[in-house]
């Protein structure tokens, strides 16, 4: 008998949920677009995904700027949304 067969089934089980999850973990591709959206009543910019901030602003003209760089360095979109959080406009940097 082989080694796994004399293992518990629980630890068997255990060791394919890891291995699933590292797999697809590895799989997934992250963006770097660049979001600009209206922040604690300033404007900040957030690459896509993200929970947390790249940068406030005082001004969405500022804001833009910064995400324009950020997004033609890594050849991504800047998405600019409005006051409500609709988006405004989007601008491709491919």
């Amino acid at each position: 008998m082989s080694k796994t067969s004399n293992s518990k089934p629980w630890v068997n089980a255990i060791i394919e949920l890891l291995e699933a999850f590292f797999k697809s973990s590895r799989n997934t591709t992250r963006t770097w677009h660049q979001h600009v959206v209206p922040y604690e009543g300033d404007w900040a910019v957030r690459r896509e995904g993200n929970k947390r901030i790249t940068s406030k602003h005082r001004l969405q003209d500022t804001a833009i700027n910064k995400a324009k760089r950020l997004a033609k360095k890594h050849k991504a979109d800047v998405i600019i949304h409005r006051q409500d959080g609709t988006i405004r406009d989007r601008i491709n940097y491919d």
